[in-house]
């Protein structure tokens, strides 16, 4: 069928009564062919038609709220993701948006944390904010994954994790220490402590991680500064770009073994790598390169973060900066192929002499068609930015 033209009214006219019927009506293309007596061959056709006029124009979106779904879903995409998560967070007051990040992460966590789960938790300054926004859990065991490096403002890691585990009422494994000791002997005496050795001998239960990403650099990781400037230039030298609960890493996204690791009580590496679905809060436009690489070494399957450092990441994919890396899969499945950046981001209305037809779907909520993250082949799901069958949402016509 050739496209809709002005020469042809009666054609326009026939495809925005099937447009209004199926988007706005939520009749199916069956019945429509039979209410109009055309084929439903034909009334695909003119759905097809009318999207590419411009009589349908399909945005993404969540009217109210700070949750940009379409920014999440095209982060999913551009570096595949199993979730992500993008608020519109404003970035002058730093403190204001890590609390912020942190409260968003705790909403994430109850839409995807199930019963079957073992929750691991690393200290970090933004997720402080987290238990503030929990109002349940399913009663899930939760495991403490590193010591602490004091804070400043005095908050405590076991606030956090037995926070966390009081909304649910599943146990918590937790132990007093430090993050960083000054000697190796010192760390090793500490690991044998009960308390720790009872929680460390639970990590490679855990299947659902909720940590912090720094990058290496002055104010962008608590553990670059609590060092030495001598050990920041050898961590430096060694290829650390970005540390993760603890873990160092490089740019091409793999753990990188340093002499500061025998001194630090935290999850080791190769154990974070087999932990099935890592969630990570960032902030911040310098860290780019660092989330950038953490998730291409897939040590990162889900992000939490605000809007311009989303764009901060898709500016970088979009420049060919940070194309997904090829490490080994340490036994899970294989990341599937990076979808092309459709032209203008996720929303990309023609318009049509006699006016746009906006498309309704009916009332209620939307998932895309990316299941929900089960460990093991338990629970399938790729991305999921949730967003609502609104006023300007509309299914791809087929």
């Amino acid at each position: 069928m050739a496209g809709l033209s002005a020469d042809r009214p009666s054609e326009v006219v026939l495809a925005a009564r099937v447009a209004r019927q199926f988007y706005l009506e939520g009749v199916s293309k069956v019945d429509i062919a039979d209410q109009l007596g055309i084929s439903r061959f034909r009334v695909a056709r003119l759905l097809d038609s009318a999207r590419e006029a411009g009589m349908v124009r399909i945005e993404i979106g969540l009217p109210g709220g700070n949750l940009d779904a379409g920014l999440s879903a095209e982060l999913c995409s551009a570096f595949g993701l199993k979730h992500a998560f993008v608020f519109n967070f404003p970035d002058e007051d730093e403190e204001a948006l890590r609390h912020r990040l942190g409260e968003a992460a705790g909403q994430a966590l109850m839409d995807l944390i199930t019963p079957g789960d073992v929750l691991g938790m690393s200290w970090s300054r933004t997720l402080s904010g987290l238990t503030a926004s929990l109002t349940q859990l399913p009663p899930c065991p939760i495991v403490q994954l590193t010591g602490a490096v004091p804070p400043p403002d005095g908050r405590d890691l076991l606030d956090l994790v037995r926070g966390v585990a009081r909304v649910g009422g599943g146990p918590a494994h937790v132990f007093y220490a430090p993050m960083i000791l000054d000697d190796a002997q010192t760390a090793a005496a500490i690991r044998r402590q009960g308390d720790i050795a009872d929680a460390f001998a639970l990590l490679p239960s855990v299947t659902v991680a909720v940590v912090a990403l720094g990058a290496w650099a002055p104010g962008l990781s608590t553990i670059y500064d609590a060092i030495t400037p001598d050990e920041r230039d050898a961590l430096a030298a060694l290829g650390v770009r970005a540390e993760l609960a603890g873990v160092f890493v490089g740019a091409d996204g793999r753990p990188v073994p340093t002499p500061l690791d025998s001194r630090m009580i935290v999850t080791p590496g190769p154990v974070l790598e087999r932990i099935p679905f890592v969630l990570s809060v960032a902030y911040g436009v310098a860290k780019s390169p660092a989330v950038c690489a953490a998730i291409r070494g897939r040590l990162v399957h889900g992000l939490v973060t605000h809007a311009s450092l989303a764009r901060a990441m898709l500016s970088a994919y979009s420049r060919g900066d940070d194309p997904p890396g090829d490490p080994p899969d340490h036994g899970r499945a294989a990341r599937p192929p990076v979808p092309p950046r459709p032209p203008g981001g996720l929303t990309a209305p023609m318009r049509w002499w006699a006016g746009p037809l906006t498309a309704a779907w009916s009332s209620g909520w939307v998932t895309p068609s990316c299941g929900r993250l089960r460990p093991a082949g338990v629970r399938p799901t790729p991305c999921s930015a949730t967003w609502p069958r609104s006023a300007s949402t509309a299914p791809p016509a087929s």
